[in-house]
């Protein structure tokens, strides 16, 4: 919660996303997460004298691809410079990154806040490779030091000051997030470190239009952390201004456990990082062909999609949100329209039944047992007046779970839960509830309708179920009225 609000809040977000090439971004070195520390490394991880270089190709592919989803202009002429600064995690010396020429410039992401939908526009996105990393809680007198993330290639993704809130950055954040993972470049987990946030905050009255003095907080690694960290330093900032003293640039740390941002530095300007070309390093030009490549093999986005959901198959906003949070839920629900048309039931089914099940085993949709085709024959089903959706959801479903292999409709013929549909069977069943509750004939007659769901559930009891619950209403309705 934010002290006073006089101030507004202005606020950058450098988001550094990990590629999921195989190999590092200058060598074939694997970048695969998890293994033994210093393993993935080679002479050139270690930047032995005399080794040299050589770019990864699939890493310039997926930077081109956030840039094109992201509605960036593609600088086709780059180069690589080197960022020079000592860190006992950095082997070069220095960090291998883009200065002058980013390979995406300008561009926005689409953020949605209360109800209040907004663009937060870019000022770049670059490649660069990442450092290793330092551990203090290895040995007792020292920090020991794995090497395999170093060398793993980096998008670094550069918002303008342009977002105001912590819920904005939260928005933002997971906005990212989602399109990463939905282009299958970053695996998006922030636990890991393989998604990054550093935020730069300041404050101005409101109504003035001069930035005041940032601060950065570095290597939030959750999205909560990034909301909370925010909001901490805001007040912070505002605690400063109010008691009259100067706010001081530099670059802080956040500390979940208990809530708060400490000092790490004063914080460096570019002119201190000595940019210039790495010599090692080719420039290199991306090709019409190849952008135009990279464009025709782009999926539809999430926003493309929300609008076709919702105006082609008449879908709820909250069902289209739900559905296009995640590009493998999209997958499987496209593979069950192929087989129906009732997209309501589609998403009912994967929001119901088949996200249970996944929240129970702790399981992602890729890994449901069942085929998307089965969803659609259980919806078949169940339009067809063959069972009931709470026959087909408790019943079928969990026999088709434990038996894959077979078809709803086997499932539903071996367990005799077909519902009766001949109008001789069910109007017997309905005379013989009316016939024994007469008194409550004579209420529903003198005006008590609501007394149709105790026939109705009459019928369905000595039925077991079976008998078609929109003939059983039908004939209710004639013989009752």
């Amino acid at each position: 919660m934010i002290k006073n609000d006089k101030y507004q809040v202005v606020i950058g977000l450098e988001v550094h996303a990990q590629l999921l090439t195989k190999s590092k971004l200058f060598c074939g070195d694997s970048a695969a997460f998890g293994a033994a520390p210093n393993t993935h490394i080679s002479p050139i991880t270690l930047a032995h004298p005399g080794t040299l270089p050589k770019m990864n190709k699939k890493a310039i592919e997926y930077a081109v691809k956030l840039g094109l989803a992201l509605n960036c202009d593609i600088e086709q002429i780059n180069y690589f410079a080197r960022k020079n600064y000592f860190y006992p995690d950095l082997p070069k010396g220095y960090q291998v990154s883009q200065h002058t020429t980013p390979i995406c410039k300008n561009g926005k992401v689409r953020i949605k806040v209360d109800d209040t939908e907004r663009h937060i526009l870019l000022n770049r996105i670059h490649m660069e490779e990442d450092a290793g990393k330092s551990l203090h809680d290895v040995d007792e007198l020292y920090t020991a030091i794995d090497l395999n993330r170093a060398g793993v290639p980096l998008l670094e993704i550069v918002s303008e000051p342009d977002l105001h809130s912590s819920e904005e950055a939260f928005a933002y954040v997971t906005e990212l997030r989602r399109l990463v993972r939905w282009l299958n470049i970053c695996d998006g987990n922030m636990e890991e470190g393989s998604m990054r946030c550093d935020a730069n905050i300041s404050i101005r009255l409101k109504g003035e239009t001069k930035l005041g003095t940032r601060v950065e907080v570095k290597n939030l690694n959750s999205i909560r952390n990034v909301k909370r960290a925010i909001d901490v330093e805001v007040n912070r900032l505002i605690d400063i201004v109010e008691s009259g003293e100067k706010v001081l640039q530099q670059t802080r740390s956040y500390d979940a456990d208990n809530n708060t941002t400490f000092s790490l530095r004063s914080k460096e300007e570019a002119d201190d990082y000595r940019y210039f070309a790495d010599p090692d390093l080719t420039p290199f030009n991306i090709t019409d062909e190849f952008l135009h490549r990279v464009k025709a093999a782009l999926p539809a986005l999430p926003e493309e999609l929300e609008k076709k959901y919702k105006t082609e198959f008449n879908l709820p906003d909250y069902d289209t949100q739900v559905i296009c949070g995640d590009k493998s839920l999209v997958d499987f629900f496209e593979a069950i329209i192929k087989h129906t048309t009732n997209y309501k039931a589609a998403v009912n089914w994967l929001m119901g039944p088949v996200k249970s099940y996944l929240n129970e085993k702790t399981i992602e949709i890729s890994a449901f047992p069942l085929p998307p085709k089965n969803i659609s024959a259980l919806i078949q089903l169940v339009d067809d007046g063959k069972v009931n959706f709470s026959i087909a959801s408790s019943k079928i479903f969990n026999a088709l779970l434990a038996s894959p292999e077979k078809t709803p409709l086997q499932i539903a013929t071996e367990l005799n839960l077909l519902q009766e549909s001949d109008s001789s069977s069910v109007a017997a069943w309905v005379d013989e509830v009316i016939a024994k509750m007469p008194d409550k004939v004579k209420e529903y007659k003198s005006g008590k309708k609501g007394l149709i769901g105790l026939f109705v559930g009459e019928v369905k009891k000595i039925s077991k179920g079976k008998a078609d619950m929109n003939l059983v209403n039908k004939l209710l309705a004639e013989k009752l009225n």
